[in-house]
């Protein structure tokens, strides 16, 4: 039987194997600008960054089967959300926390393999001020952020997105400097140099005030 030492020390180790597993996972921008949400990430081969209802997208960083994984439990969730109850009911909210606590099971429980993926959620509001965002660690534990969001395996202390990219930008303005604010947070505080080598840049805007069925599309980099 364990007892409370080794529950802590077991649990330490448990933290440090993910950490360093997540720690040179491609991180993912997000900011609210005046068009829409605009999400930024590097992707070797699979997509990273996913709709997964009206106004709802999905990206994160860490081993791709657990995020596809995720994306999947959330994806379903909010679908037979919108089916038996309405669509007004799939909210950013209950979509995080119904993801969060298999998250939280997986990590706790050492007969489970822990879930090796950081996650952001974003959802788009009437005007920039509305935009949500959360994002759900590999513990399970989540966070609501506005405005703009850095999504890192590693320790990012640059400013706010939004200090250095102003809420009325272009898109095109916007993913050049998040290019560069990319390879920041993937250095983190390390001082080191982040190669591109294999890597290929993936942007997508969930467009405000479209008339369009789908408001997420791809954006050309």
């Amino acid at each position: 039987m364990m007892n409370p030492y080794d529950w802590q020390e077991a649990m330490s180790n448990r933290v440090a194997y993910i950490g360093g597993r997540l720690e040179n996972g491609a991180p993912v921008l997000a900011i609210s600008l005046n068009v829409g949400i605009l999400i930024f990430t590097y992707r070797r081969q699979s997509q990273k960054i996913f709709e997964i209802y009206d106004k709802l997208a999905f990206a994160g960083l860490g081993q791709q089967s657990d995020i596809e994984s995720i994306r999947v439990m959330a994806v379903e969730f909010a679908h037979r959300e919108g089916y038996t109850r309405s669509e007004k009911d799939v909210t950013i909210q209950r979509v995080v926390t119904s993801v969060s606590a298999p998250i939280k099971k997986a990590f706790g429980d050492f007969s489970y393999a822990p879930i090796l993926a950081n996650c952001l959620f974003a959802e788009l509001g009437e005007k920039p001020g509305d935009d949500h965002y959360y994002t759900v660690e590999y513990d399970g534990d989540y966070h609501l952020q506005r405005e703009s969001v850095v999504l890192s395996g590693r320790n990012y202390l640059g400013p706010k997105l939004t200090e250095l990219i102003p809420v009325d930008a272009t898109v095109e303005t916007a993913v050049d400097k998040l290019k560069y604010l990319w390879l920041e947070a993937a250095a983190g505080n390390s001082g080191e140099e982040v190669s591109l080598d294999g890597l290929t840049p993936e942007a997508v805007l969930m467009e405000r005030g479209t008339h369009r069925e789908q408001v997420l599309r791809e954006i050309a980099v």
